[in-house]
């Protein structure tokens, strides 16, 4: 009785001991990919999300800010017409006498 049940123990180990080499190199062959990839893309200079979020959340404040200026810009100059009569001249860079 100890032959079948031997050798169904032999080939349970070996088929335990193939799978787990099977998931080693699975591990190993992600691993490599992974490398090779955030290599691949900073070669490339592409950029993180992190950093991608960080210039877009610049980039809103500079619109917003930029959108009160020119309100405010409007208002003086509003504010300057209605004082003097009329508005103040706009200088042509183009214009060199």
């Amino acid at each position: 009785m100890t032959g079948p049940n031997r050798l169904f123990d032999d080939m349970a180990k070996l088929m335990t001991n193939a799978l787990g080499v099977a998931q080693g190199a699975r591990a190993e062959a992600e691993n490599a990919l992974r490398s090779w990839m955030d290599r691949w893309l900073a070669d490339r200079d592409f950029v993180t999300r992190e950093e991608f979020e960080a210039v877009r959340a610049m980039a809103q404040k500079a619109r917003e800010e930029n959108a009160a200026l020119a309100a405010r810009l409007e208002a003086l100059e509003k504010a300057a017409g209605g004082a003097g009569g009329r508005k103040p001249a706009r200088r042509s860079a183009a214009k060199a006498d």
